[in-house]
């Protein structure tokens, strides 16, 4: 396996819920490094393009109140697998699908405020990094 980076964004409620600290703790403790980190505020024109599968859903104004209601930590992070290792971390999207012990499992409230988004692929995780960090990322 080689080292790899990933895209992870810390979302409103675990920023909100003061949980920075013991996400970026179990990221860390996995062996994994946060190389670039900032954060930012989104606007509705930014989640149209993150979120571009999702814009004709149904629930996606919803997705926008929540992810504009504060601040984000965005992150690069890099390791060995670092994109698997992230993902099963992080735990299943349905909140009620993850398992204990996962970040998901263990902080998420719902569906939508589940913490944390990490990158699905190493395609995904290039187009993300330059989406929020710019094309010299």
């Amino acid at each position: 396996m080689s080292t790899e980076r990933t895209y992870i964004m810390l979302k409103p409620d675990c920023v909100r819920r003061g949980l920075m600290g013991e996400v970026i703790s179990r990221i860390e403790r996995k062996g994994f490094q946060i190389t670039a980190a900032k954060m930012m505020r989104l606007d509705e024109d930014i989640l149209r393009i993150h979120y571009a599968h999702l814009v004709d859903k149904p629930f996606f104004p919803e997705l926008v109140a929540y992810m504009t209601s504060g601040p984000v930590l965005a992150m690069i992070v890099e390791g060995e697998g670092v994109i698997d290792g992230m993902r099963r971390l992080m735990g299943k999207t349905k909140y009620e699908e993850a398992q204990a012990g996962t970040i998901r499992g263990d902080f998420a409230t719902s569906t939508t405020e589940n913490i944390i988004h990490g990158s699905d692929g190493p395609e995904t995780a290039e187009a993300e990094i330059r989406r929020f960090f710019g094309p010299e990322a």
